[in-house]
């Protein structure tokens, strides 16, 4: 069993040696897993494996078997609110073609749910296995500090 988004799924052994991204897109139609290098590079196919960020295209469907995964569609709420980060992106400017966005968005929530208020340099680390061809990161970073500040208001 594999909970993806709050949902459990069953897993077939037809399945088990199946990569995660690929599985996550064609069987679950969760196309904000993106597929990019598919050598675990690029930080494209980035989702939460219980709060930490992993290369889903370096996982298998049986590495994830009894672990919660979160895919960028997890994080909006029901009524299609944006999460704080995701809005953070888009009020910082930090959105450009959008295709790294879900992998940059949840390498920096694992961040955050570590580090309230992670520094710029900190933030750069965390998202470093992440690339972006369009903004050059100084709004990717800008977003990650506004989110800090509207996450975790009271503990600065």
């Amino acid at each position: 069993m594999i909970i993806v988004n709050g949902h459990k799924h069953k897993i077939s052994e037809a399945l088990l040696d199946k990569p995660l991204s690929q599985w996550l897109r064609e069987d679950l139609f969760l196309t904000g897993v993106k597929i990019g290098c598919e050598i675990g590079v690029c930080g494209s196919c980035t989702v939460l494996v219980d709060n930490q960020a992993r290369r889903s295209c370096k996982m298998l469907v049986k590495d994830a078997v009894g672990h919660e995964i979160i895919t960028i569609e997890g994080l909006s709420q029901q009524d299609g609110t944006l999460h704080p980060l995701q809005q953070a992106f888009v009020d910082a400017g930090a959105i450009q073609c959008g295709f790294c966005t879900p992998g940059m968005v949840l390498s920096a929530l694992a961040l955050l749910m570590q580090n309230h208020h992670p520094t710029r340099s900190e933030i750069r680390q965390a998202l470093k296995g992440n690339l972006c061809r369009c903004t050059g990161y100084q709004q990717i970073v800008d977003a990650v500090e506004l989110a800090a500040r509207i996450m975790y208001p009271e503990t600065k």
